[in-house]
């Protein structure tokens, strides 16, 4: 489960801000937390279990994998676990369930528009800037911005009819230098709007043109001669410029965008994709593709980019990538950035594909190593023959014979890279006249299979002939009239170099020799020489035996069989007295078996 994962990647988990994720073994998201620093507070998750809440130890025991993103800053892991949480509503997080949101800034759609921070967005026409991750930082911005730019914090409704008539009297605000009194007409729309300009400029990280505006401003005073105003814009300047206005979100310049990176190895490719909406990250996800021979970064991101926007339903109207694409959407604009906050995005997005990649590896890694050792040496086998499945059942097959007399063969079976004894089978040669190992090795693989065909038993993923091409060649015939060429792989494994031989391959294939694929060959080739050599000399023994009862007349196969079975050799039965082989085959023949066994010793 997570547990186990969990010390296989930890790491591998960075030392950086970001969200991480707990997702049972339906592929549910059963929680989502932030961290200042991804690894020290999932740790905390696998530490000591006593002090632990009961939810949290059930949490964890339900969850079946972790997955997390890296994020630049604590605030915008703030930012994206608020949307995941939203978006998925995770059963083990309480929080931010509702509807609640974190606070925005509004410039108000009205005349001599109000500054205020807010939870709510209202579609009439107010400008509205964040989400900002909390609400001591949405108070520190306005408070510089009323410092640097005074501003109506009334409700009145200041249009030019009841300002011109007096209607409105300036109140303590005005008083207190937080107002210039517009209600009261005693600061102009004009005046006002440049203010208000200059807000905009400071929430969109602009600060050249506000920075400018306050220059300007103490320049046109000092040279009016009204030095004490001059001097409170040169103090409010010095506060400005050490106002640092670091982002709440992923950029205060990038609006709307796709961000796609890409990473591939030799069989997969991982794509990285981040949704920033109004400059915040709000999603992202890591995709895993299946390589084709041809595949290349940019066919896989052309193939991916539609599916991927259309799956997040994003109409964002630009996708930064790290290479140029084509896509089908002509009105998409493309962005390959080289320096900038687009750069930033797409090497955050990059960085979390890496970070993906080396989590996959440890696990397959991890995989491996949990493997028992057939798996692990099956998989090898695989591998290196290029096999399209596991060869969990292997046979493996050996000619044996004496000058050519009396050619036999033996097929043994190996099934989960072990010897499968009780399968072994052993061929007397029917067909072939003389020393014809070609031959015999057609006929007894035709033989083996024809009969597995017709009994419908299961086939071998893998057969081995001890030879090389020749014998190769000769089963082959036999694998070709059967129709199998297309459902188990031949090979042949010559002894002098460990050459192992593909039909219709004339450069053989030479497999590491500390290889445990390899040594799996050569067992399976030892054991069939083995039990080929074997079962020749037992058949050698049974007829020298046999011969030389079926010399004593009188004597027939039947008489010879029983005489064996019961004594086991000649020997024995030239030491047994007459009367304890008469008791098998009568009187009669136990004389004649007597008196020729000693006769053939004299």
């Amino acid at each position: 489960m997570v547990t186990a994962e969990y010390k296989l990647i930890s790491d591998t988990i960075p030392q950086q801000p970001g969200v991480y994720r707990f997702i049972d073994k339906n592929d549910t998201i059963i929680y989502v937390g932030k961290a200042k620093r991804l690894r020290n507070r999932v740790a905390s998750y696998f530490g000591e279990k006593k002090n632990q809440a009961y939810k949290t130890r059930t949490m964890v025991k339900n969850a079946s994998r972790l997955e997390f993103t890296v994020v630049e800053t604590e605030a915008d892991a703030l930012l994206l676990e608020n949307t995941l949480i939203k978006k998925f509503q995770p059963r083990y997080n309480v929080m931010l369930k509702d509807a609640k949101s974190y606070t925005y800034l509004c410039i108000k759609n009205e005349r001599f528009p109000r500054v205020f921070f807010t939870r709510r967005v209202v579609k009439d026409g107010s400008k509205y800037f964040g989400p900002y991750t909390s609400k001591w930082k949405t108070q520190q911005i306005f408070e510089i911005i009323k410092i640097l730019f005074p501003l109506r914090t009334c409700k009145y409704n200041l249009s030019e009819e009841k300002v011109m008539a007096g209607k409105y009297k300036v109140c303590l605000e005005y008083h207190l230098k937080n107002c210039m009194g517009p209600c009261a007409n005693l600061e102009t729309e004009e005046a006002y709007d440049k203010k208000i300009d200059q807000i905009k400029n400071i929430l969109k990280g602009n600060f050249k043109p506000v920075k400018d505006y306050i220059k300007s401003e103490m320049k046109s005073y000092a040279e009016e001669l009204q030095f004490e105003q001059a001097e409170t814009m040169k103090e409010k300047l010095g506060l400005f410029s050490d106002y640092q206005a670091k982002s709440t979100v992923v950029s205060q310049t990038i609006s709307d965008v796709d961000v796609f990176s890409i990473e591939s190895d030799e069989e997969w490719a991982y794509v990285n994709y981040m949704k920033v909406v109004n400059g915040a990250l709000i999603n992202t996800d890591t995709m895993e593709l299946k390589m084709n021979l041809d595949s290349d970064p940019e066919e896989i991101l052309e193939y991916l980019i539609p599916q991927v926007r259309e799956k997040y339903n994003s109409i964002a109207p630009e996708v930064v990538v790290p290479i140029d694409v084509d896509l089908p959407d002509a009105m998409i604009e493309v962005t390959i950035p080289e320096r900038g906050d687009k750069k930033k995005l797409l090497d955050l997005s990059m960085k979390n594909v890496k970070y993906f990649m080396l989590q996959k590896r440890k696990l397959e890694i991890s995989q491996i190593k949990k493997k028992t050792p057939a798996e692990r040496i099956l998989k090898t086998l695989q591998s290196d023959l290029n096999m399209e499945h596991m060869p969990i059942h292997l046979e493996c097959f050996d000619n044996s014979n004496l000058q050519g007399n009396q050619p036999v063969a033996s097929c043994v079976v190996f099934k989960n890279a072990r010897p499968s004894k009780k399968d072994y089978r052993k061929f007397n040669i029917k067909t072939v006249v003389g020393p014809d190992d070609y031959a015999s090795m057609e006929e007894v693989v035709y033989r083996r299979y024809k009969r597995l065909l017709d009994e419908k038993q299961s086939l071998p993923q893998l057969i081995i002939i001890d030879g090389g091409k020749g014998q190769l060649h000769s089963a082959m015939n036999s694998i070709e009239k059967l129709g199998l060429e297309k459902k188990i792989v031949v090979i042949g494994i010559a002894k002098r170099l460990e050459e192992i031989f593909f039909a219709g391959d004339s450069v053989p294939l030479y497999i590491n020799k500390k290889s445990e694929s390899l040594k799996l060959i050569q067992q399976a080739r030892n054991e069939a020489h083995r039990f080929a050599i074997n079962f020749h000399r037992d058949k050698r023994s049974k007829n020298f035996l046999t011969s030389e009862l079926e010399k004593i007349e009188g004597v027939g196969p039947k008489t010879t069989k029983l005489l064996l079975s019961e004594f086991g050799s000649v020997a024995r039965i030239k030491a047994a007295s007459i009367e304890d082989i008469a008791a098998l085959v009568g009187n009669q023949k136990a004389k004649l078996v007597s008196e020729g066994l000693h006769a053939n010793k004299k």
